[in-house]
């Protein structure tokens, strides 16, 4: 929400309060804390860190007295999130120019997007910040390197929304869009295959001596394709039932008990852990148990950098959150060496995120630039505007 609406939810809140009402808010929002009567703080950290109450108690006596709270932290102003010390300035050969877009409620508008920078697309709430990145430069970015018109023409329904033309399109050789949408729909979804972490790690048991006494390959440590993962549950650890009249249950396959691979394979061990105990170590964990294969900790290490060092690296992409998943995300592209060309589209990445969440975001958005690309943020978020 911008800020004009979030004081608007506050009144309405206020207005259900007074009616009688108990209302229970989940929110990191500053003004929503302010106004809220009774605060109940979780923490210290994310993940295994967490699950403990750090606070609970009025707003003034959080920040008074909330030594233990980050939230308190960064409420007191002891903790902050950085601003630049110096701002990019704009180089007028890297420039996108949209001209006269006018799609939904865009009145014929023509904006100039610098590149090699982060760039704020902000507003309030339907004032056409998504219709402009989305529909119109989104879309026409996408169009010129896959055109969709059809045989006689006329544009299809996937097609940029109204505008008169893109200039500087070329200085753009591809255009990410990193939403919240999940990273994977199957329980073999997880962080480490997504930021092409899972390789390394496969290489390493097969190089093990028992693995190739055994002629075990790479491919026997993978639970996505035949050969060493357990094929009852077709490497997902769990069996689904079908019910007929019910929802579907899905039950701990009896095979592999879980651990996804045959027998055999979980025999072999690297460092003392086999594969599935492996996969069970958060990040931050496995980054010390990996040390002596570096190219696998620096991936792993950015997982880290942009605050998902609790996650396991065999956890389910099915049970992380939008913004979870959106940093795994931005996680991957942060792994490459090289972004130049690259435009990275961010819509609204600070819903759901903690101060010190946001903090790490802005860095690693920083990193992007560095690495070579560009960045649109579509945001409400007044730090990182």
């Amino acid at each position: 929400l911008h800020s004009r609406d979030t004081g608007r939810l506050i009144r309405i809140l206020e207005e259900l309060r007074e009616l009688g009402n108990t209302i229970v808010v989940v929110e990191h929002d500053a003004d929503v804390m302010r106004a809220a009567d009774h605060i109940v703080d979780l923490g210290p950290g994310a993940g295994e860190r967490g699950g403990e109450i750090v606070f609970e108690g009025p707003f003034e006596k959080l920040v008074a007295s909330g030594n233990g709270s980050l939230t308190a932290r960064y409420l007191r102003g002891e903790l902050r999130v950085s601003m630049p010390c110096a701002r990019r300035a704009i180089q007028p050969k890297r420039v996108l120019r949209i001209s006269g877009a006018r799609a939904h409620n865009l009145k014929n508008i023509e904006v100039e997007i610098p590149l090699g920078m982060m760039v704020a697309i902000t507003g309030v709430s339907g004032s056409g910040k998504s219709t402009l990145v989305h529909d119109v430069l989104y879309r026409s970015l996408a169009r010129q390197s896959e055109p969709e018109a059809d045989a006689e023409g006329e544009i299809s329904a996937g097609s940029p929304a109204p505008c008169r033309k893109v200039e500087g399109a070329e200085r753009v050789a591809s255009a990410v869009m990193i939403d919240q949408s999940p990273i994977g729909r199957t329980p073999r979804s997880n962080p480490v295959t997504y930021i092409k972490g899972f390789d390394a790690i496969r290489s390493l048991f097969a190089s093990t001596r028992e693995a190739e006494k055994r002629g075990y390959t790479a491919g026997h440590f993978s639970f996505n394709i035949p050969g060493g993962r357990c094929e009852v549950c077709q490497g997902d650890g769990t069996v689904t039932v079908e019910m007929q009249f019910l929802a579907d249950v899905e039950l701990v396959c009896e095979e592999c008990k879980g651990t996804r691979y045959k027998s055999g394979v979980l025999e072999i061990r690297y460092n003392g852990l086999n594969i599935h105990e492996v996969l069970k170590l958060t990040v931050r964990e496995a980054m010390d148990f990996f040390r002596a294969a570096p190219r696998l900790v620096h991936k792993l290490k950015v997982l880290d950098d942009v605050g998902l060092g609790y996650l396991r690296l065999g956890q389910s992409a099915t049970t992380l959150s939008g913004g979870e998943a959106q940093r795994v995300k931005l996680a991957a592209h942060l792994a490459m060496a090289n972004c130049e060309g690259t435009l990275f589209i961010f819509d609204e990445p600070t819903t759901g995120l903690h101060f010190d969440d946001i903090s790490k975001l802005l860095a690693a958005f920083q990193r992007l630039i560095e690495n070579g690309g560009s960045l649109i943020v579509i945001e409400h978020n007044l730090d990182v505007i």
